[in-house]
């Protein structure tokens, strides 16, 4: 009897929320997510709004906790769980403790921002996608002012080492950061009437010539694999031959934009000749012993040896000159045997729960090809960098898991 008295105390304050509180936590939230491309030192900005967001959309009743949730939930903590007990076998405990910590953090906003979306997926989802779009424009618009020194004195704070990394602190993750709003903008443009297209057809460039001088081998692999998936999607779940026509026009166009954004690129002597150096995939530091692949070595061997992990960041600190450069290796080190292997069956998870998503969606609007095939190019970059902090991951992570929950639930019903 108590129970039931709970729950109906709890929905009778749920409707008591005005609409106008409601309307207000949106602004909020859609406030938390536009400072996501802002990220020179951290906490971010980004990171305190989150906290408030984590908070403040349950309490106004904008993400209602589920079941299906439960299990997300479960896989995020138990990877945290393992990043704990791997902390035990550290050196030092402030560092890695605080590393796992921030993990948690990033989990728990994770699995509120998949409630949100699962509550109301297509407006939630537009929401968030618009927010993300606005940074990524930021970021990328910062990117090209400094990498030119279109406004003197700006050049040291959006570059680093000659790469354009705008409002990050980190070149590498910029280029990731602006894949996903590539993605969406071309999915726009191909499935939007000619006024809303068109904005983003001149957006694209801005885009791609970011995420080019961010000079990040591995945000160009992502971003070629995640175009490769996205067209493979859309081009099998389209309705008609119609619209896989308009697909491949489509990307003969942006081929000959890509190739356009290349040709003015390699046009400009000092960003060709970087360019040319970063294409090669074996660069002095990343051979020999004490280079990335030695160290992945290295990692290797420790994984086999050390089933509870050695903790978060001691890697780079006790045995070799920088981290392992490869997220599952780093996990394995960083969470255990258990919290390693949570976390890949985490990854593989989300891609198969993308993938039925999609086949739903069949005649939809694209959004949800969009989110896996980011998602898959992520998956893939985490083979060559660290991204198991990368918040853009688990937003987008959160987004897929929302949507395919909300249309279990929308099956069942």
């Amino acid at each position: 009897m108590a129970v039931t008295y709970d729950a109906v105390a709890v929905q009778g304050a749920r409707r008591q929320i005005s609409p106008g509180i409601k309307r207000l936590a949106l602004v909020y939230l859609w406030i938390t997510i536009a400072t996501g491309g802002v990220v020179y030192f951290e906490p971010s900005p980004y990171d305190g709004l989150m906290i408030g967001a984590v908070i403040l959309l349950p309490l106004v009743g904008l993400a209602p906790f589920t079941r299906g949730l439960a299990v997300y939930l479960m896989l995020l903590c138990g990877i945290v769980a393992g990043g704990y007990i791997a902390t035990t076998q550290a050196g030092i405990l402030g560092v890695p403790v605080t590393h796992v910590t921030i993990t948690l953090y990033l989990a728990l906003s994770s699995v509120v921002m998949a409630a949100f979306v699962a509550h109301n997926p297509a407006p939630n989802v537009r929401l968030i996608m618009s927010a993300y779009m606005f940074a990524a424009l930021v970021a990328a618009s910062a990117a090209l002012i400094g990498y030119f020194n279109v406004v003197p004195g700006l050049y040291d704070i959006f570059t680093e080492f000659g790469r354009a990394r705008g409002t990050f602190k980190d070149p590498n993750v910029l280029g990731a950061f602006l894949v996903p709003a590539l993605l969406y903008a071309f999915n726009v443009v191909l499935t939007s009437r000619f006024r809303r297209a068109s904005f983003w057809a001149f957006a694209l460039p801005l885009l791609l010539f970011g995420t080019l001088l961010s000079f990040s081998r591995g945000a160009w692999l992502n971003l070629l694999v995640a175009l490769a998936v996205y067209s493979f999607i859309i081009f099998g779940i389209a309705a008609t031959n119609r619209e896989r026509i308009k697909l491949i026009i489509s990307i003969v166009l942006a081929g000959v934009l890509a190739v356009g954004v290349l040709a003015a690129a390699q046009s400009i002597p000092k960003v060709a000749e970087l360019m040319g150096e970063r294409a090669s995939f074996e660069q002095s530091y990343d051979v020999g012993p004490e280079g990335r692949f030695g160290g992945q070595k290295k990692a290797a061997e420790l994984v086999a040896t050390h089933p509870l992990g050695i903790g978060a960041l001691e890697f780079a600190r006790v045995y070799h000159n920088e981290d392992v450069h490869e997220v599952y290796l780093n996990m394995y080190l960083n969470t255990g045997w258990v919290g390693g292997t949570l976390y890949i069956f985490l990854v593989f998870t989300t891609l198969a729960l993308g993938l039925k998503l999609v086949l739903r969606d069949r005649g939809g609007d694209g959004v949800s090809a969009v989110l896996v095939a980011a998602f898959f190019g992520m998956a893939l970059e985490g083979a060559v960098i660290d991204t198991d902090h990368w918040r853009h991951f688990y937003l987008i992570m959160a987004m897929i898991w929302g949507m395919a929950l909300a249309r279990a639930s929308e099956a069942r019903d």
